[in-house]
């Protein structure tokens, strides 16, 4: 990854994280990372959705060789997104999208 864009990476505050922790309790894992592990077409995968959703959840497969301390370090700094929560094998990510519409937006309390 690129200096500037670790540089731009967000940071929460406790409660900002305690915020996107309630709206992602609800949700579904959009992307699975199965036996293939942690390759390109999974990065991309994870970039779309966030495009798409800016909050999601990632599964690891039973069946994946993927270390999940490993997984979440890796797809957050890959994608320029933010580990909210790390529970199980489940990874919850966060990148604000600013070309969505402004009531498809996540909101995010002030600091």
């Amino acid at each position: 990854m690129t200096e500037s864009k670790k540089n731009t990476l967000p940071q929460l505050s406790n409660k900002q994280i305690k915020h996107l922790r309630g709206l992602g309790h609800k949700l579904s894992p959009l992307v699975l990372i199965g036996k293939e592990g942690l390759n390109d077409n999974i990065l991309q995968a994870v970039e779309t959705e966030l495009d798409n959703h800016e909050l999601i959840k990632v599964k690891i497969g039973t069946n994946s060789s993927v270390d999940k301390k490993n997984a979440a370090e890796t797809v957050p700094e890959a994608t320029g997104s933010v580990l909210v929560q790390l529970i199980g094998k489940t990874l919850l990510l966060y990148r604000a999208n600013p070309k969505r519409p402004k009531d498809k937006r996540v909101f995010l309390p002030k600091i």
